[in-house]
């Protein structure tokens, strides 16, 4: 229950989860966490606009990340991108958010240090920031990117130092986490399975046994031989 007063804050996930994977959770809970978000929302994404489409359907995709988070207080899986036609664009996604949640909630959009250099070129990256914060999840000792002027102009006066600066503003503000490192990517993920060897550990046995089961992702019973 929120404190009279306190306004509400909620981290937003985006991507394609194909699979979803630890590299995805660990950070969105450390996240939370540092945060004090009153919830974190993942967010599968139906049709990618700049990058080719999923391996798995986006029914597949959104059950996986349901039994990733299940049992984890404030992680909700959201289907919404999944139900709009076209291109899953990110400030589309926000606007839906405002309509629902209102004006003054704390919307945070959490992302990693790669994406975020490419911010300037989504989709109306400045009403991104009218939206919503702008949470990038760095791991420590990540190299320093290029420089790249069109994000500076994009984020300036926007950076806090401290974190805890997001709750006094429903948007528009920048912060930096450092979260645990986990070289973990669901392309490699893919690869594994579709050479019949375990990704155990990389991801969520729910989500792996869920995955053998359905045979999905190029992976085939027969192969368990292989194996164990």
């Amino acid at each position: 229950m929120l404190c009279p007063g306190r306004r509400r804050m909620i981290g937003l996930l985006g991507g394609t989860f194909d699979p979803v994977h630890h590299g995805h959770l660990r950070p969105a809970l450390e996240i939370r966490d540092r945060l004090g978000l009153d919830e974190v929302r993942f967010i599968p994404c139906g049709q990618p606009p700049h990058r080719s489409q999923p391996r798995e359907p986006a029914r597949v995709r959104a059950l996986l990340v349901q039994l990733a988070i299940q049992g984890e207080a404030g992680f909700i899986m959201d289907g919404r991108e999944l139900e709009r036609q076209g291109p899953s664009y990110t400030v589309e996604t926000l606007e839906s958010f405002r309509a629902e949640l209102g004006e003054e909630a704390g919307l945070c959009w959490i992302m990693g240090a790669d994406a975020f250099q490419g911010l300037p070129e989504w989709h109306r990256p400045k009403d991104l920031l009218r939206l919503a914060h702008i949470v990038v999840a760095q791991r420590p000792q990540e190299a320093s990117p290029h420089p790249n002027p069109a994000l500076d102009r994009l984020i300036r006066g926007r950076v806090c130092d401290s974190p805890d600066m997001l709750a006094q503003a429903p948007a528009g503000r920048v912060t930096f986490i450092e979260v645990t490192r986990l070289a973990i990517s669901a392309t490699a993920v893919r690869a594994l399975l579709a050479a019949g060897r375990s990704p155990r550990f990389l991801l969520p046995d729910r989500v792996w046994d869920a995955i053998r089961r359905q045979e999905l992702y190029g992976w085939r019973e027969n192969m368990r031989g292989k194996i164990e």
